[in-house]
């Protein structure tokens, strides 16, 4: 009997959102405390390193518009040079396996799995995520790409739309979406909204499970070393 793999590649191909070449990987470990052991979904560039990609504005591929990226001097809270590298170098490398259904889909029984631990998952077709939510026991997922040219829909039922403003939160929840609302220290919660439970009652993604794309409106209060980078006032309403 083979040896569990540490990773699968779900996705290599063109990014929907630009067309250029990239990778999405399922690792199957997680020592991350605030999420929990969950199945973690990593979408990078195929041919850059990340860091790399994130310097010459690259990432575009992998994250869209998204306000918090680190090549626009955003808030973003992942350290790219940490895992989003270790994992790109390690498919560089040949050591994960590509996804066959007879062989893997047993690896995903039973968890949980979070869609876009780096990079969104709108980036890769709408299928390969709805393979994986299919094949597991529950998801999490946010999305910055509610409403642009190539978005497509299906993803508000699998995925929360990310807002920065109360006034995005309003229009994307007018479209249909639940959202997830990046807030700064002071703000208040609005009508229909509940605060992170991590925040509130220490409880890890794993265990809540609230940020499925069609449970709750939720917000969270900017964290992570880059907060202080977080100003709504940059944000374009």
């Amino acid at each position: 009997m083979s040896m569990k793999p540490k990773g699968l590649v779900m996705y290599r191909g063109p990014s929907q959102i630009d067309g250029q070449p990239i990778v999405v990987v399922a690792t199957l470990k997680s020592a991350n405390r605030k999420t929990g052991d969950m199945v973690q979904t990593w979408i990078l560039r195929e041919n850059l390193h990340p860091v790399e990609a994130s310097k010459r504005k690259d990432d575009v591929s992998i994250c869209g518009n998204c306000p918090h990226r680190h090549a626009t001097g955003g808030s973003c809270y992942v350290n790219i040079g940490q895992a989003p590298a270790s994992i790109w170098k390690s498919y560089r490398a040949g050591k994960y396996p590509s996804f066959d259904a007879e062989k893997h889909s047993g690896f995903f029984a039973g968890r949980k799995v979070r869609l876009g631990a780096y990079g969104d998952p709108a980036a890769m077709p709408f299928n390969v995520a709805q393979q994986m939510v299919y094949l597991s026991d529950g998801h999490t997922g946010y999305t910055h790409q509610a409403g642009r040219k190539f978005f497509d829909n299906r993803f508000l039922t699998l995925c929360q739309a990310s807002a920065d403003t109360p006034k995005q939160a309003v229009k994307l929840q007018q479209n249909g979406a639940k959202t997830f609302r990046v807030a700064l220290k002071n703000d208040r919660l609005m009508p229909g909204e509940i605060e992170c439970l991590s925040d509130t009652k220490g409880m890890s993604c794993l265990e809540c499970g609230l940020c499925d794309g069609v449970t709750k409106n939720v917000m969270i209060r900017v964290h992570g070393s880059r907060a202080s980078r977080f100003k709504s006032a940059r944000v374009a309403a």
